[in-house]
């Protein structure tokens, strides 16, 4: 008797197991991150995600260095208008905490206050109320040279963007020096199956370009992105 017992509560033990999993999102619609930057998503080939990549660390340059320390940089784009094959940029945002003091204010961040701002603007091109810019996001894409930490990445799934595509991973952050906290954003998309929306994720484009802006800072022997070169403190600067 106290054997059937014991196998009565290991099985009602796996079916409780079970049913936590599922109920954990495995019966949801999976995002799986496309891996392959090389495939065509949602219509848009790989040379326009390239385009819109390059343009997240333009907004390095815009915002007064190609090289600052904390190189993280976002473009949001809207690829739905009709008004230009390689999609409408609606904002840009870069890094400032050590601007502002913020430690909350990644690109990521900015940029997605950035365009709140610009959608909203009633003297500006979009002119929407508050719940049309709400409803607005579902429509764009957020380009960010470095994957985003899980704070950003769950600000994109709250947002309900369509897609979010990233260049260097966290991951590889760490492995060069920097300080992350360990979560990839693909586990952060993954446990927000319930919010009723999808975000499709697509990783790693560009690497070859937006590696560069991070590496120099711990490793020595990194050259500088873009123009920048080497000062006597060994920070990399503007020419």
């Amino acid at each position: 008797m106290a054997v059937l017992r014991t196998l009565l509560c290991l099985l009602l033990t796996s079916n409780s197991l079970a049913t936590a999993h599922r109920l954990d999102g495995s019966l949801a619609t999976p995002q799986h991150p496309i891996s392959n930057p090389e495939l065509t998503v949602h219509g848009i080939p790989p040379s326009t995600r390239t385009h819109w990549m390059r343009a997240a660390n333009a907004a390095l340059t815009a915002s007064g260095s190609s090289c600052p320390f904390a190189a993280f940089g976002t473009a949001i784009v809207n690829h739905t208008s009709s008004d230009n094959s390689l999609g409408e940029l609606i904002c840009t945002g870069v890094n400032q905490n050590s601007l502002t003091g913020n430690p909350t204010l990644h690109g990521e961040m900015v940029a997605t206050s950035n365009c709140t701002a610009i959608l909203t603007d009633p003297a500006g091109s979009f002119k929407l109320s508050t719940s049309e810019a709400s409803a607005a996001w579902k429509d764009l894409t957020l380009y960010t040279n470095a994957e985003s930490c899980p704070m950003c990445a769950s600000a994109i799934r709250w947002a309900g963007l369509k897609e979010y595509v990233y260049g260097t991973s966290i991951g590889r952050l760490i492995e060069t020096g920097w300080g992350q906290i360990d979560i990839a954003s693909e586990e952060v998309f993954r446990q927000s199956w319930n919010l009723g929306t999808s975000t499709k994720s697509v990783a790693e484009v560009l690497t070859n370009e937006t590696d560069p802006y991070f590496l120099w800072q711990f490793q020595e022997g990194e050259p500088c992105p873009g123009d920048c070169v080497r000062g006597e403190k060994g920070r990399c600067e503007e020419r």
